[in-house]
């Protein structure tokens, strides 16, 4: 549904550039945003082969204050299973936020930010866009009195993306030589205040670039001025995402799956798997320890018909025994690939699964995953 026939959406400090440049605009967690410009396929392969910039503004950026950085993060800890004490200035972190029964309530990244950047005691965390009001809810009945998290919504979120992103941002600022994958830290590009942090939803290196919401269209309207760069949407994002083998709340995880059936144990702190001590931990300690039912798989399936989420997965004798939860044809694999959950006595790659479409069977495998491989940036040790 196009974002102009929906006046109740809300518009991204991006929102005319992305009308300007072609952008279809849909809804997408209550906003409007771009679902493709040039293409879905022609904005996934050129974020594979050089370098996109997507608008992520939708996604809820908080700030998190607490009397010390001890009291933050004894607070974080209760509400998150990672292991955050660990944390050196500028280093970020992938977690979840973990209900009483050890369901993912939202999966999110972390942030202490670089030395001398904030006060003592502030952290950062991005938070899904359809459960940002959700998170902050849930996330003060259970947090200290003295520590806030404060949404802004005053700032936008750009994501650039690709093998020759830091290349791209490297002819702007020299922050792509002081930050290694998953470390963030303040930069000027131009005379514009940014926190950067080398991260992304793509498997690709790549930055994403938080800037204050009048600066976010001359910060945008400056990197996609460079050749190397090509304005994407939501569907290429959503199919690279898929290849990497990453996550999408709501689909691949809910509020009733547990870390361990997602195949999320990463997001648990090896500390924290014998201390316990976060939400959900007697739900989610016991089932580490016990094993899960279904798991969390990829899939690849015989020829380029796509295999949806929703579609059953089903045995020799046609009774169902999972589901998808997210599919498409992989442009970058070139197969039609899937993730989903599986009884846990046939999660191992090569077992066969068939899924049905429209009453049709298609036959798979399970995949290793991720579908292509991740070029993330390692600094040299």
């Amino acid at each position: 549904m196009a974002a102009e026939a929906q006046t109740d959406l809300i518009k991204t400090a991006l929102y005319d550039r992305h009308v300007a440049a072609g952008g279809r605009m849909v809804e997408f967690g209550g906003y409007a945003l771009p679902v493709q410009y040039a293409g879905i396929v022609a904005e996934h392969n050129h974020t594979r082969q050089a370098a996109s910039l997507f608008d992520v503004s939708h996604m809820g950026q908080v700030v998190i204050t607490g009397p010390d950085h001890n009291s933050t993060i004894a607070a974080l800890e209760t509400l998150t299973p990672a292991d955050l004490a660990s944390l050196e200035p500028g280093q970020m972190r992938y977690t979840v936020l973990l209900n009483d029964k050890g369901g993912i309530e939202d999966d999110l990244i972390i942030t202490r930010p670089a030395e001398g950047q904030e006060p003592d005691g502030v952290m950062y965390m991005v938070v899904n866009a359809a459960r940002k009001h959700h998170d902050l809810d849930f996330i003060r009945t259970k947090a200290p009195a003295d520590v806030t998290f404060d949404l802004r919504d005053d700032i936008a979120l750009i994501a650039l993306q690709g093998p020759r992103a830091a290349e791209v941002l490297a002819k702007h600022s020299k922050v792509t030589e002081k930050l290694g994958f998953m470390h963030a830290g303040p930069a000027v590009i131009d005379g514009i205040a940014v926190n950067v942090s080398r991260s992304g939803y793509t498997g690709e290196d790549g930055f994403e670039l938080s800037v204050a919401n009048e600066d976010a269209s001359t910060l945008f309207d400056l990197l996609v001025a460079d050749p190397l760069v090509e304005p994407a949407g939501l569907g290429a994002r959503d199919s690279l995402r898929l290849e990497a083998g990453l996550c999408l709340y709501g689909h691949d995880m809910t509020d009733t799956v547990d870390p361990v059936s997602a195949s999320l144990l990463f997001a648990i702190g090896k500390r924290r798997r014998t201390e316990g001590g976060f939400t959900g931990a007697d739900a989610v300690l016991e089932r580490i320890a016990t094993g899960a039912n279904d798991k969390r798989v990829g899939m690849r399936f015989e020829g380029r018909q796509p295999v949806r989420e929703g579609a059953e997965l089903v045995d020799a004798n046609g009774k169902v025994i999972g589901r998808i939860t997210s599919g498409t044809y992989a442009p970058t694999a070139q197969a039609s690939i899937a993730m989903g959950y599986v009884p846990a006595e046939i999660a191992r790659e090569g077992e066969p699964v068939t899924a049905m479409v429209r009453g049709k069977s298609i036959a798979g495998t399970i995949a290793k995953m991720p579908f292509v491989p991740q070029r993330y940036y390692r600094k040299p040790a």
